[in-house]
């Protein structure tokens, strides 16, 4: 068990969330306009090349999602932590009750994600519709998107089940397969070492990210469909239009209508639109991009997380060192010894081998 606190785990998921958004965001909002129904019209020329403004303010919206991830990722890292322990400490020893390592990790990571989604579907929603905003707009965006949710705040969360939907099944394949492969990268470092113990925190997060990113990757090429279908459904949560009601006054704002028309269809509902209309490719429409980007994100994302927990928890087990020696001065020692790398401390939590 890590000898982290749970302020240090908040900190440490912050801190990696607020780092990767800012580094792969663009890509981000390449990804949602491919995904975008009316990506054929709005970012394609007659002749079939791709217009220009596919490229331009790629970090619109960047604002309301930095804001929110800061708390969705201390709050899912929070959780997951306390889950994969306690169900360990929940289940005896000697119990007949087997519960196998992936689908701790599996259970652990779904309950966060829920956790997580109620409270980044908001600036989800904000985001994606921000991505889709003519470039060159005065002001934040972010803003000029949150003026038509004021009527109707409630519609901010109609995303949350397909968020959740989507990243429910993500988490539950990358995370058995992240611990897996990190422990395996783990074992193989220290045969190589002698069986010295991973103490350093630039090899710690190497690991991590190296095992999060191959996770990351397939995980995202296999829920592309379900990306798309909530694409899909988040950027018309934006659409004036609640419902089937047909309104003879044209729409100045025609970016609010991108997406699906009305926005109470279901995930089903637009899964078979969008087969229907543009087929198995229409569904896996920006997969390699998404992959891609995914692994480069969850690299960044986890081996920050890990980089930064560990040296907080360097930190405290340093400065609880300290004090200690400085209430019992017996404890120092002179001369030749075991270095402090080579003394026997808690597993991280990332660290279960």
């Amino acid at each position: 068990m890590s000898s982290n606190t749970n302020l240090d785990i908040w900190f440490a998921g912050a801190f990696a969330a607020f780092s990767v958004d800012l580094l792969v965001y663009p890509l981000d909002t390449l990804k949602t306009r491919l995904q975008s129904q009316d990506y054929e019209k709005l970012y394609r020329n007659s002749n079939g090349t791709i217009n220009r403004s596919l490229f331009r303010g790629l970090y619109q919206g960047v604002g309301s999602i930095i804001l929110i991830t800061i708390p969705s990722s201390g709050a899912f890292f929070t959780t997951y932590e306390a889950l994969k322990y306690g169900l360990k400490d929940w289940i005896p020893p000697n119990s007949s009750l087997y519960l196998p390592q992936p689908a701790i990790h599996a259970v652990a990571s779904g309950t966060a994600e829920l956790v997580s989604c109620a409270i980044l579907t908001p600036a989800e929603v904000l985001k994606q519709n921000a991505q889709m905003l003519s470039a060159g707009k005065r002001g934040s965006t972010s803003l000029h998107v949150f003026r038509h949710f004021k009527k109707q705040p409630s519609r901010l969360w109609r995303g949350y089940t397909a968020l959740a939907a989507r990243n429910l099944p993500f988490t539950a394949l990358q995370f058995p397969v992240f611990e897996s492969l990190k422990g395996y990268f783990i074992r193989r470092r220290q045969e190589k070492k002698g069986g010295q113990s991973v103490d350093g925190i630039f090899e710690r997060a190497r690991i991590t990210a190296l095992s999060a990113g191959i996770a990351g990757s397939g995980a995202a090429w296999i829920t592309t469909p379900i990306d798309v279908v909530k694409t899909r459904i988040m950027l018309a949560a934006a659409s004036l239009d609640d419902g089937p009601k047909q309104d003879s006054k044209p729409r100045s704002s025609s970016w609010l209508l991108h997406g699906v028309q009305g926005t109470r269809k279901s995930g089903l509902t637009v899964a078979r639109e969008i087969l229907k209309a543009e087929g198995v490719r229409g569904l896996f429409r920006g997969a390699l991009l998404r992959a891609c980007w995914t692994s480069l994100g969850s690299g960044l994302y986890l081996g920050c997380y890990e980089g930064g927990r560990f040296y907080l928890e360097s930190a405290r087990e340093e400065a609880s060192e300290d004090n200690s020696l400085q209430r019992d001065w017996s404890k120092i020692k002179v001369g030749v010894g075991n270095s402090r790398s080579q003394d026997v401390v808690k597993k991280s939590a990332w660290q279960d081998d």
